[in-house]
């Protein structure tokens, strides 16, 4: 048993150390210096201070921002800590009924606005936690942001051109917005 014990030991430390420590290291050491910016979560900043990320989405509900995809996650939207989506499927009652509340809430917020509601933002993510509309989304929302910012409908399309994200590599997804840097933009207008 003596025999057998020893190298079963030596074994464990030296794969706890290769496996456990220096292998963390290392990709952690080539993340920082290859991609520091995603390694550290993707944050964005504002006077030095984390905003947010880049990769999660934030609950806006002011007629002054752009509103993003509705969020899965429980008990409050947007939790990283519990991303994943409602798994209702079409036939759902409760999915439906979100729907519709969530169309309602929209057309409060804008009655005027005689558009077909884009998908995006009364359906939720796989994740619950997209960062990202559509630029059809952000359309369907560009009069009553300008409105409630006293602002030209002019100025707010070219905000949302200008942060409006091509498919990546030119062919994969869909072009896209991100809710939470366009909203720092208008911030920035004042």
């Amino acid at each position: 048993m003596k025999n057998h014990l020893r190298p079963a030991l030596v074994l464990f430390g030296a794969l706890t150390l290769l496996t456990g420590v220096l292998y963390p290291a290392l990709v952690t050491g080539i993340a920082q210096a290859a991609f520091p910016q995603a390694a550290n979560g993707s944050l964005i900043e504002r006077d030095g201070k984390a905003v947010g990320s880049s990769l999660i989405g934030q609950n806006f509900s002011s007629p002054r921002y752009f509103w993003g995809r509705p969020s899965a996650t429980g008990p409050m939207p947007y939790n990283g800590a519990n991303s994943s989506g409602s798994n209702q499927g079409p036939t759902n009652p409760a999915l439906a009924d979100a729907v519709k509340a969530r169309v309602a809430a929209l057309k409060a917020a804008d009655p005027a606005n005689t558009a077909a509601v884009p998908v995006d933002l009364i359906t939720a993510s796989a994740s619950g936690l997209d960062p990202h509309i559509s630029p059809e989304a952000a359309a369907y929302q560009l009069k009553r942001v300008a409105v409630a910012r006293k602002l030209q409908i002019e100025r707010v399309q070219a905000l949302i051109d200008a942060h409006t994200e091509g498919r990546q590599w030119g062919l994969l997804g869909e072009p896209r917005v991100n809710v939470l840097a366009l909203n720092m933009a208008l911030d920035a207008e004042r």
